[in-house]
C-alpha cells in the first residue's frame, strides 16, 4: 500500500545519520528528544508516534515526504504552502503572521478569479 509509512526505511536512514555523526543510540535519544524505547521500537519495525518522528526528521534534517509514497501526492495548494511558511516565520508575531496571511489570502482569491491578466 503506497499510503503507508516506509518505518524500515526511514530507520536505515536514521542509522546512517547516526552512524556519520559517531553517535549512540541512546545519543541520538537524548539530543533528538525522543524516548529511546521509541528507538527501540522502530528498531522492531514499529512506527513512530507523530511528535517522535517530528523530532526525528529534526534531528536527522531528512525529508518525511521520501517515506510516504510523496511521489504520488497531489501538489499542495499554493496558499497552503503560504500559509505554512508564514507560520514557520519567528521573526514575525502571530499577530503579523495572521496580518500576512489574510492579505496573501484576499490578494490570491481576488487574483485567481480574474483571468483577463491571465495567458491561460
Amino acid at each position: 500500500m503506497k499510503d503507508k509509512f516506509d518505518n524500515r526505511g526511514f530507520f536505515a536512514a536514521l542509522d546512517a545519520q547516526r552512524a556519520a555523526r559517531r553517535m549512540t543510540w541512546k545519543q541520538v535519544a537524548e539530543e533528538s528528544g525522543v524516548a529511546a524505547s521509541t528507538l527501540t521500537r522502530m528498531a522492531q519495525g514499529k512506527r513512530p508516534d507523530v511528535d517522535g518522528l517530528t523530532a526525528l526528521v529534526r534531528w536527522s534534517g531528512l525529508k518525511a515526504e521520501r517515506f510516504m509514497g510523496a511521489e504520488d501526492a497531489l501538489p499542495a495548494e499554493p496558499l497552503a504552502e503560504i500559509s505554512s511558511l508564514l507560520q514557520s516565520d519567528t521573526r514575525l508575531s502571530a499577530q503579523n503572521r495572521a496580518a500576512l496571511e489574510h492579505m496573501f489570502r484576499a490578494a490570491y482569491e481576488q487574483l485567481r478569479n480574474d483571468r483577463g491578466g491571465s495567458e491561460r
